[in-house]
C-alpha cells in the first residue's frame, strides 16, 4: 500500500467536497508565515511524516501570529522524529473544538464478508482499536448496491449523533466512502472529525493508504512507489516498482531493510529472497541465528518466472560484496512447500557458501 500525508489526504477530501480547515503546505519558515498571515487567525502547525504520535513528539504546535509562526516552522524543519527527516509542515487554522468524532473504512477481508467496512464512531481523537464497542457503529458495504446517504444517517444515529450537526456529519462520511471508492484505497480514515464551537464539522485530521494497483491507474498522485514505508524510496525501491507495475501477475515486492549497509560492509549480513505468506518467518529466523538481513525480497500469488528472476536479482548484488571476501555467493531462500497435506515452510540454506558464511561467523 502506499500511504498519503494529511496534505495529500485532505487534497483529496476537498475534490470530494469534504470541508477541511483553510491551510496550506511549507516548505520554508517564510512560507509558513506567509501562510499563517493569508490565514489571519491562530494556526496549528503540523510536521509532514508518516509516524504515528506526532503531537506527543513534539510534531504539531501552534501559533498565535505569522511571526511567531514562521518562528515554530523553523524549529519543526529539519528535525527529526523516529528517524525521519522533517522536511514540510501543514500550516492550518487553529479550531475550537466543540466535539471528535472518528470515521473510517477498510477492507474485510473476512471470506464470510470480503466487502469494504465503514466504522463511525463519538470517541475521535484516539486509536480506533481502544474504543469500546457500544460507542462504534459498523456497516458491511455491499459494492454492488454501494454505500448511501442514508447508509451514513444510520451510522450517525445509532451512536447519537446530535440533530443539529448529524446531516454535516453523514456528508463527510459519505465523501469519505465516495473518496475510497474512487481511488482504490485500501483504508481512510478521519481522526479526528471534528465539531466547532461555533457548529462547523471538518475533517481534522486523516490517514489514507491506496491499493498498489489503484496506484498505477491514478498518476495524478503522484506515488513514486506503492509501498507504505516511512523513508523516501531508494533507486533499488523504484526499479523494483518498475517491475511490479509493468506487470502484475503475481507480487513482486522489495525492500531495502538496512540501506546504510554499503558493500556489505558489516560482516553477518545477508540477502534474503522469501516467497509465500511465510517469508518473514524466515527473516526471524535468520535473525535468531545472528545475521541480519539488508534486502528482502518476496515474490508470491503465481508470478511468472521473469518476475521471480528480477527479485533475485534485486538482492543478488547486496551479497556479492563480502561472497568477493568468501570467494563463494551467501544467499538465504525461503520457500513453503506441501509434505503429506501439511503446509511447512523451509530455509533453503544449502547455497554454495551458506555453511561456509557461518562457520566464519562463528555461528552453529
Amino acid at each position: 500500500m502506499a500511504r498519503l500525508h494529511e496534505h495529500e489526504g485532505k487534497a483529496l477530501f476537498q475534490i470530494a467536497g469534504m470541508p477541511i480547515p483553510q491551510g496550506d503546505v511549507a516548505r520554508t519558515p517564510e512560507e509558513a508565515g506567509k501562510i499563517a498571515e493569508k490565514i489571519g487567525k491562530p494556526v496549528v502547525i503540523k510536521v509532514q511524516i508518516w509516524a504515528g504520535g506526532r503531537g506527543k513528539a513534539g510534531g504539531v504546535k501552534f501559533a498565535d501570529t505569522p511571526q511567531e509562526a514562521e518562528k515554530v516552522a523553523a524549529s519543526l524543519l529539519g528535525m527529526t522524529i523516529e528517524g525521519l527527516l522533517v522536511e514540510k509542515v501543514l500550516v492550518e487554522e487553529k479550531l475550537a473544538i466543540e466535539k471528535e468524532y472518528y470515521a473510517g473504512i477498510i477492507v474485510n477481508a473476512q471470506a464470510d464478508a470480503r466487502c469494504p467496512v465503514v466504522m463511525f464512531s463519538t470517541e475521535g481523537g484516539m486509536d480506533i482499536e481502544s474504543v469500546p464497542d457500544d460507542k462504534i457503529a459498523l456497516m458491511n458495504v455491499d459494492v454492488i448496491r454501494g454505500f448511501r446517504i442514508y447508509d451514513a444517517l444510520n451510522l450517525a444515529n445509532k451512536v447519537k449523533v446530535p440533530s443539529k450537526c448529524i446531516n454535516q456529519v453523514a456528508r463527510l462520511i459519505f465523501g469519505l466512502y465516495e473518496t475510497f471508492k474512487n481511488y482504490g484505497a485500501r483504508l481512510i480514515e478521519i481522526n479526528p472529525m471534528v465539531i466547532t464551537k461555533d457548529g462547523k464539522v471538518l475533517a481534522g485530521d486523516c490517514r489514507v493508504s491506496i491499493d498498489d494497483s489503484a496506484v498505477i491507474r491514478h498518476p495524478e498522485l503522484g506515488i513514486e512507489v506503492a509501498r507504505e514505508a516511512p523513508t523516501p524510496p531508494t533507486e533499488l525501491d523504484k526499479l523494483a516498482w518498475w517491475v511490479e507495475e509493468k506487470d502484475l501477475r503475481g507480487t513482486c515486492y522489495f525492500a531495502e531493510m538496512n540501506n546504510e549497509i554499503k558493500d556489505m560492509e558489516v560482516i553477518g549480513t545477508i540477502g534474503y529472497h522469501g516467497i509465500g505468506g511465510g517469508a518473514m518467518l524466515g527473516v526471524d529466523r535468520l535473525n535468531k541465528q545472528g545475521l541480519k538481513v539488508a534486502d528482502f525480497a518476496d515474490t508470491s500469488g503465481n508470478p511468472p518466472a521473469s518476475k521471480v528472476y528480477r527479485a533475485a536479482k534485486f538482492v543478488k548484488p547486496v551479497v556479492e560484496g563480502d561472497a568477493k571476501r568468501l570467494g563463494t555467493e551467501c544467499l538465504a531462500c525461503e520457500y513453503e512447500c506441501w509434505f503429506r497435506g501439511k503446509r511447512a515452510i523451509v530455509i533453503e540454506a544449502p547455497i554454495p557458501g551458506l555453511e561456509e558464511y557461518r562457520k566464519k561467523l562463528g555461528i552453529s
